[in-house]
């Protein structure tokens, strides 16, 4: 799939395309690239629907540019829709941060997606720090340094392979091609700064987008080894008016890598069930 790109909340971003039909934008997370998705995208395009994945701010061929809080990325999601989608709403998919840029820019604007599909992170209204939570999250305060650059990039990214492996511990055994992408994004410093600047960004206060309820039908997948549990998507519920449902699928907080075929499956489901 080769790479095109559009404007969209004023940078241009990259991504990558497969099908045709209703929109599902897939909005990768950390540390990842648009790739990450190429196992599903011909899944998704052969049950006919459109499949884009951009490369998010920062992560080159996209625009280098902040500033990167989560209200920034969820109106990068909205403006992508605006761009793409010929004035219907779409499906967002999204993982990780994009997950985090999911739930925010369902409720800025939910008139803008039918449907969000989330994977390995609830809705942080679910969410209450426990010693255990924050030892499993201490890298969102290494990266947040001033030499969280530098330790993202040495001896070949060794520590973007040790937070998948950390984050996916029942995956053994991890290929070199998983992070290769990302890797090779890292290898330019800007793009490497860029991906720590989303946790400087983050800060320890909610966002106010997450502070509203989300308005849109929303399943959120759980990995059954991830280092969240799936009990914690549960109490998240108050958070959604509209349907919520929760899957759990095999595998961590990698798990449409991990698990594929499985993953696959269930997300073809829903997005059938969301015509």
């Amino acid at each position: 799939m080769e790479h095109k790109t559009v404007q969209a909340n004023g940078i241009r971003f990259a991504y990558l395309e497969q099908g045709s039909g209703p929109l599902v934008i897939l909005v990768h997370g950390f540390p990842d690239t648009a790739h990450t998705w190429s196992d599903v995208m011909p899944a998704i395009a052969a049950a006919g629907f459109r499949a884009v994945a951009p490369f998010t701010r920062g992560y080159a061929p996209t625009e280098i540019a902040g500033p990167y809080d989560t209200e920034t990325l969820a109106k990068d999601v909205l403006g992508l829709i605006d761009a793409l989608g010929e004035g219907a709403p779409a499906v967002v998919v999204g993982h990780d941060w994009g997950a985090s840029a999911g739930y925010s820019a369902a409720a800025m604007a939910p008139d803008k997606i039918r449907l969000l599909v989330t994977l390995a992170i609830p809705h942080p209204g679910g969410i209450r720090p426990t010693p255990k939570l924050v030892w499993a999250l201490r890298h969102f305060f290494t990266l947040r340094t001033k030499t969280g650059g530098a330790k993202l990039t040495a001896n070949d990214c060794a520590y973007v392979d040790e937070l998948w492996q950390r984050w996916s511990p029942a995956w053994k055994s991890i290929p070199a091609s998983e992070t290769a992408h990302v890797k090779q994004a890292f290898s330019d410093p800007a793009c490497a700064a860029a991906a720590c600047a989303y946790y400087r960004a983050g800060g320890l206060k909610t966002p106010a987008s997450q502070k509203l309820p989300v308005t849109v039908p929303t399943v959120a997948f759980a990995g059954t080894h991830d280092m969240i549990e799936p009990r914690l998507y549960e109490k998240a519920r108050h958070k959604f008016t509209k349907s919520y449902e929760v899957v759990q699928v095999p595998g961590g907080h990698f798990m449409h890598r991990e698990h594929p075929e499985a993953f696959r499956t269930e997300l073809v489901r829903v997005l059938r069930d969301s015509i």
